[in-house]
C-alpha cells in the first residue's frame, strides 16, 4: 500500500473520479466531505470518509493528522453562495480568513493550503491522477469551429484571462465579439444561462485557468451538466484551457456534444 492521501472533497463528481484513480494507484484514501455539498456515494470509493461542516478547517487538519495523511488533495468546489448561508467557520478558519486582505477565491484557497501545510501535510495537484481526464489541445468534437466562433474565441480568450487576473471568475460568454456575461459568485452555469438569454442563443463560452492560479487548487471542470447548460442556453461552442481543464465522464461528454452539434476546443 502506498502512502495515505487525504481527499478534501467538495461537490460534484470530481472527488469520486479522483478517489477511484488514487485507489487504483494503490493509495489508501481518507476523504473529508462537507455536509450539504459532498456526494454521499463518495463513501463507496474511499477507505474512510469523515464529515465536517463548511468552514471547519481546524477539524479537517485534525482528521488528516489523525489518519496519518502525508499529503492531501482538494477536489470539488464549495458553492460560494453557501459561505453566506451554511458556513460554520471554526476558530482556525476565522484566524486564517482574518489575515487575508480580501476574500477572493485564490486568496482563500492559498491560505487554506498554507495552513494545512504548516502542519506537515503537503497539498498536491490532482493532475497526476487525472491524465486521462484532462482536456486535450485542439478540437475534440466532430464539428469544428466556424469562422465566427474562431473570432469570438480569439476575442474572448484575451478578455477571460484579464478577468481571471482580477480573480472574479473563470468564464465569460461572447457573441459577435461582445461580452454578454462574466462569471462571478454565481458560478459558470448561471453565467452561461445569463449570457445565452441576453444573446438569444448562438453564443460562445470561454472557460480558462486564471493567470495567477495555483494549479493544485480549483482547476476548471466541465461535465455532462455543462453540456446540458450549453444546450439550453443556445451556446454553439466552448473553449477551455488545454491540459489544465478536467473533463468528467469524458466519453459521455463527447457523445452528448456531438449529438447536439456543439464544438468543444482546447486552447
Amino acid at each position: 500500500m502506498k502512502p495515505t492521501i487525504g481527499l478534501i472533497a467538495g461537490n460534484g463528481k470530481l472527488p469520486i473520479l479522483l478517489a477511484k484513480s488514487m485507489r487504483a494507484a494503490g493509495h489508501r484514501v481518507v476523504a473529508i466531505g462537507h455536509l450539504g455539498e459532498t456526494q454521499k456515494k463518495l463513501r463507496y470509493h474511499v477507505d474512510t470518509l469523515h464529515w465536517v461542516p463548511i468552514g471547519a478547517l481546524g477539524k479537517i487538519i485534525d482528521l488528516l493528522l489523525q489518519e496519518g495523511a502525508q499529503s492531501a488533495i482538494i477536489a470539488g468546489q464549495i458553492a460560494k453562495t453557501h459561505f453566506f448561508s451554511k458556513a460554520q467557520p471554526d476558530l482556525r478558519a476565522i484566524k486564517v480568513l482574518s489575515r487575508l486582505p480580501d476574500k477572493k477565491d485564490d486568496a482563500i484557497l492559498r491560505a487554506i493550503a498554507q495552513e494545512i501545510e504548516s502542519e506537515g501535510v503537503s497539498v498536491e495537484s490532482p493532475i497526476g491522477f487525472l491524465q486521462d481526464s484532462m482536456a486535450p489541445r485542439g478540437c475534440w468534437t466532430d464539428r469544428k469551429p466556424t469562422e465566427r466562433e474562431k473570432r469570438d474565441i480569439e476575442f474572448g480568450w484575451k478578455i477571460a484571462k484579464r478577468v481571471g487576473r482580477l480573480d472574479l471568475g473563470q468564464s465569460i460568454v461572447v457573441k459577435d465579439q461582445m461580452v454578454l456575461a462574466v462569471e462571478a459568485i454565481e458560478g459558470t452555469d448561471e453565467a452561461i444561462r445569463r449570457g445565452g438569454k441576453l444573446g438569444k442563443g448562438d453564443v460562445v463560452v470561454i472557460k480558462v485557468v486564471k493567470p495567477q492560479q495555483d494549479l493544485r487548487l480549483d482547476l476548471p471542470v466541465i461535465g455532462l451538466a455543462t453540456i446540458g447548460t450549453l444546450k439550453k442556453a443556445g451556446a454553439t461552442a466552448l473553449a477551455v484551457d488545454a491540459h489544465k481543464t478536467i473533463i468528467i465522464d469524458r466519453e459521455k461528454v463527447l457523445l452528448e456534444a456531438n449529438k447536439n452539434h456543439l464544438c468543444l476546443i482546447g486552447i
